[in-house]
């Protein structure tokens, strides 16, 4: 694969959405924390990231995100996480970057993007700025951003426990999803502190391979008190196996083919943003690196 880039000499990394194809909730821990269970897959659709090295160390994020400050963006945490950690480790002059992203993942869906964007960073910096981290360093730094960065560094499909970060590889199918948003954000903290979340799900229940006997405990609560997402999901069962994402909104409709997915999205109520993708068991962001680490 050869790299992307434009006339300005940004280059082109992909940053995936994910499905957690099921979410057990089976315990909380001490530090309120929770142990989950769950299957992750990488969908063939997502942002883009561009990004330029700099010779001075400022990081520069020049497509900010309405109503996130700089600061709190994971994009330009990560990349100063990352800085941070290079200095730590002996580097001297360390550059800086220039960042861009055509967003189109949306926020509050349980699709990983904030996540995602925070992996690639990090992926993507250490080559550029030639740090040479191992995987491993590089998920220990993710997970102090969020759970769910270290399935994105990684870039395999797995099954995952304690918060996230257990990661074991898995090939689940490969199938077409239909994804739809209600009109609605959840925010994940609303979902975890809700007295109404399931938190003793049997842990044996993910063990047999069988996802269709599995489910998202998540959901449980949340088209409990968001009626959007459980109108929609009403509706999306009457066509396809269908379930929601992380902590949601969106929900994921699996088919064997492109058509049939693409044929029900045509169906959709009025009003539901949605997106037709492949399900991938490599994340996309992998190829890029090893063509930028052969240049």
């Amino acid at each position: 694969m050869s790299l992307a880039s434009d006339n300005n000499n940004f280059l082109q990394f992909p940053s995936p959405a994910k499905l957690n194809l099921f979410l057990h909730v089976v315990g909380r821990r001490s530090d309120g924390y929770h142990e989950l269970q769950t299957l992750f897959q990488f969908l063939d659709y997502g942002d883009t990231l561009n990004i330029r090295v700099t010779k001075g160390p400022d990081i520069t994020l020049l497509t900010p995100i309405k109503g996130v400050a700089a600061e709190d963006n994971l994009i330009v945490k990560a990349a100063r996480l990352l800085q941070q950690q290079a200095r730590q480790q002996g580097h001297t002059d360390l550059p800086g970057a220039e960042i861009k992203i055509n967003k189109i993942l949306p926020m509050g869906g349980g699709l990983g993007g904030g996540s995602s964007n925070a992996a690639t960073v990090l992926v993507a910096l250490n080559a550029l700025w030639q740090l040479n981290l191992d995987t491993e360093k590089l998920a220990t730094l993710g997970l102090s951003l969020g759970a769910d960065v270290p399935i994105f560094v990684h870039g395999f499909a797995a099954y995952a426990e304690g918060v996230g970060e257990e990661l074991t590889p898995r090939n689940p199918k490969e199938y077409w999803y239909l994804v739809s948003k209600p009109q609605c954000s959840i925010s994940t903290v609303s979902v975890f502190t809700s007295p109404d979340l399931p938190r003793d799900t049997d842990q044996r229940l993910a063990l047999n391979d069988d996802i269709d006997a599995c489910r998202n405990d998540c959901q449980t609560m949340v088209i409990k008190h968001y009626p959007e997402v459980a109108k929609l999901l009403s509706w999306l069962l009457e066509y396809a196996p269908s379930q929601m994402t992380g902590t949601g909104a969106c929900i994921f409709s699996r088919f064997d083919s492109k058509a049939e997915a693409c044929r029900i999205q045509a169906q959709l109520p009025d009003g539901i943003e949605s997106f037709v993708a492949k399900g991938i068991n490599q994340s996309p962001l992998l190829p890029v690196i090893e063509a930028l680490s052969a240049c």
